[in-house]
């Protein structure tokens, strides 16, 4: 199976194969409109603008797995995202990404890039220190940990990063650029 081989649903219900996307560079992310790292659309929305062109697309997927920070409708996440935030990148419907209900593109994803940890820095030490509590063994297994975390696929269809929410917006940049 390729990245290629999977499909996201829009709001609207209609499928969208990543196939659409071949040959470009893809940062997909699960989002939410309630969570300290929301402000990441902001940067996100800015490299969608400075890169699209020359080849970026970005996948936002909404979830409310995490501490319930999605709770609106479809409707109510694109408007806070579009008004608040200016997104123009494609939003698709709200899902799952860890769990029996998780999409199967984030089980294959998760396949590819595994959980790496969230650094030393102040937001990495808080995540650690609460998922602790959920699941003692959080490091070692590849689940989603948080809203925000980000996969780029280069334009062969490899899943060539995971990005932890914790991650420097910075280097994310960084990594796309070189991809492009």
């Amino acid at each position: 199976m390729s990245i290629y081989d999977y499909s996201v649903t829009k709001p609207n219900g209609e499928e969208v194969s990543l196939k659409e996307f071949e040959g470009k560079v893809i940062l997909i992310v699960n989002t939410a409109t309630g969570c300290g790292f929301t402000p990441h659309y902001k940067d996100l929305e800015a490299m969608y603008e400075e890169f699209h062109d020359k080849g970026l697309e970005i996948i936002d997927i909404p979830c409310n797995q995490f501490a319930g920070q999605t709770p609106g409708t479809d409707e109510e996440i694109h408007e806070f995202c579009t008004l608040k935030y200016h997104t123009k990148f494609p939003q698709m419907k709200k899902s799952d990404v860890n769990g029996e209900n998780a999409l199967p593109l984030y089980q294959y994803l998760k396949s590819k890039q595994g959980f790496k940890g969230f650094g030393h820095g102040p937001a990495g030490i808080a995540l650690s220190a609460m998922l602790k509590k959920i699941d003692k063994d959080y490091k070692n297994n590849p689940e989603i940990k948080w809203n925000f975390t980000k996969f780029l696929v280069d334009r062969n269809g490899e899943v060539a990063a995971r990005f932890e929410p914790t991650a420097s917006m910075k280097d994310v940049k960084a990594n796309v650029e070189k991809l492009l």
